[in-house]
């Protein structure tokens, strides 16, 4: 089974918030739609589950236009944010309601909620209703009573948006291999890209209703093809910081000079704008091959295994992250250091022009998702 958009478009109050999307999802597969709020995730996952019509463009199921078509007539499943279970019933009662709307034999029904049960831990659970079960139980309630509906296509949106921490750590690490049993076409809707990351497959990274590239998960995390899509896909944000090149040099803006070593001496001269992730800058001094930078602590925010740290130079705001409890007061000087062969390079229309050098080996060491045979793709 395929399921396509092609260039999709969308408007609510005159407000544009699906912008000429072609996209192709394919049976077995999982597209982890990542972008900030506004981005048009939930716009795309009501147009591929036929809530809604498209301004333009068609939607097809394995060749077929079912565009306006009504949504009881797909073969579609949702889980949302909230638990939406039926309070009265037992956790057993509402996996099953969708195979009783559907006639199934109390035999048939039996298995596939057993299985469902089994598949998402709920087995001590099928007597008692929802409000007796924990956040992360009701949630799993709400996606076994998804998957047990047998459709060929699942929408997730933002599902682990309203759990505690734990409870969302617990169900990240479960839901890849819930996934990759079931074998329909799995859509995964956050805003999070340690979620996109965790959860591998595919991310269609997306902007204000547009789709900026489509690919592998760490494809696309470890060569985004423009800034932008570099910034969706970086949190703490990305650091940015602009560069003149001019022969066996680069100026970095704020006046700091350094030999153009490592990605920066295969540039043309002319200028550039460098981006790099917050683990990619160092808080250290005289690194043999790294560009010293002086910065000033703005604020330190600890999380217990990890510091981050907001410095502030030349105008420019950084964020370092670093193992371990750090307390810098805000005004510290800080020295940091950045490999310039650890960086992004984007040129003046903000296209990347060079990545670093590890990419490639680690992209064909052949983790999971890359050897996946069958990804979504941009049309």
């Amino acid at each position: 089974m395929t399921v396509s958009l092609q260039n999709v478009t969308r408007s609510v109050d005159g407000i544009p918030t699906i912008r000429d999307v072609s996209l192709t999802l394919e049976r077995g597969t999982l597209s982890v739609l990542l972008g900030p709020t506004l981005s048009g995730k939930t716009s795309i996952m009501r147009l591929l589950a036929g809530l809604d019509k498209p301004a333009t463009g068609r939607v097809l199921v394995d060749g077929k236009d079912v565009t306006g078509i009504d949504v009881r007539k797909r073969s579609v499943a949702m889980v949302y944010q909230q638990f939406i279970n039926y309070p009265s019933l037992t956790v057993y009662e509402n996996i099953a309601s969708p195979l009783r709307v559907q006639g199934k034999s109390r035999e048939e029904i039996e298995k596939r909620v057993q299985e469902a049960a089994r598949l998402l831990k709920l087995e001590p659970f099928l007597k008692r209703t929802p409000l007796q079960l924990s956040g992360g139980q009701q949630q799993r309630t709400a996606i076994a009573r998804a998957l047990v509906k047998g459709a060929d296509l699942v929408l997730l949106d933002e599902p682990l948006a309203n759990l505690d921490y734990k409870l969302r750590e617990e169900l990240r690490t479960e839901l890849p291999r819930i996934f990759e049993a079931s074998g329909a076409i799995f859509v995964y809707a956050t805003t999070e890209p340690s979620e996109a990351l965790l959860l591998g497959g595919d991310t269609v990274c997306m902007w204000e209703g547009q789709v900026l590239q489509v690919g592998s998960t760490p494809k696309v995390y470890r060569h985004p093809e423009t800034m932008r899509v570099a910034q969706v896909f970086s949190d703490p944000p990305l650091n940015i910081v602009g560069i003149q090149k001019h022969s066996g040099s680069v100026q970095y803006a704020g006046g700091i000079s350094a030999p153009a070593s490592g990605l920066y001496a295969g540039l043309a001269d002319g200028a550039y704008r460098v981006g790099f992730r917050a683990h990619q800058l160092e808080v250290a001094n005289g690194i043999e091959g790294h560009h010293a930078f002086s910065a000033t602590v703005t604020v330190t925010e600890i999380t217990g295994s990890e510091s981050f740290v907001h410095l502030n130079r030349d105008s420019s705001n950084w964020v370092a992250v670093l193992q371990g409890i750090h307390e810098y007061p805000p005004g510290h000087v800080l020295d940091a250091a950045l490999d310039p062969n650890n960086v992004f390079v984007f040129d003046a229309a903000d296209r990347l022009v060079a990545a670093p050098i590890a990419f490639s080996s680690e992209v064909r060491s052949g983790s999971r998702e890359e050897n996946a045979s069958k990804k979504p793709s941009a049309m």
